[in-house]
């Protein structure tokens, strides 16, 4: 069985947020065209952000898929880790605030940035 890859931004237990790798099963299709589960989506958006552009802390609202489609997107999270995703590449934005929490920035979320001479050009789905 083949798996696809899927990197996670989450809030860990602590209310910070975190990467983590998680295998999703392409048990479904044939051998030449392997399919996972067909998952729900609640819509999606186009984003272009110019040369220079970087967010404050912030959770993402509600879990999404981030693809970037140009340019390159630098995420942060505490401790100075960062992941930098590039054309083609995507992750898992599901680093929400924690229920009852209320948001301090030095503990919780994540920052974004363009980097590189193109600007961002990145697709939201909402899962």
């Amino acid at each position: 069985m083949t798996h696809f890859t899927k990197t996670v931004l989450f809030t860990d237990v602590d209310g910070r947020a975190r990467f983590k790798e998680e295998a999703v099963a392409l048990e479904q299709g044939t051998p030449q065209t392997q399919l996972s589960e067909l998952f729900a989506s609640g819509g999606y958006q186009l984003r272009t952000s110019p040369v220079g552009f970087r967010s404050s802390f912030h959770c993402t609202g509600a879990p999404q898929w981030v693809f970037i489609l140009g340019g390159q997107m630098e995420i942060g999270i505490q401790g100075g880790v960062s992941r930098v995703f590039g054309p083609g590449e995507h992750f898992f934005s599901a680093d929400v605030l924690p229920v009852g929490a209320t948001f301090d920035p030095a503990v919780h979320g994540h920052w974004s940035r363009q980097i590189g001479p193109e600007p961002l050009v990145t697709l939201f789905l909402r899962a």
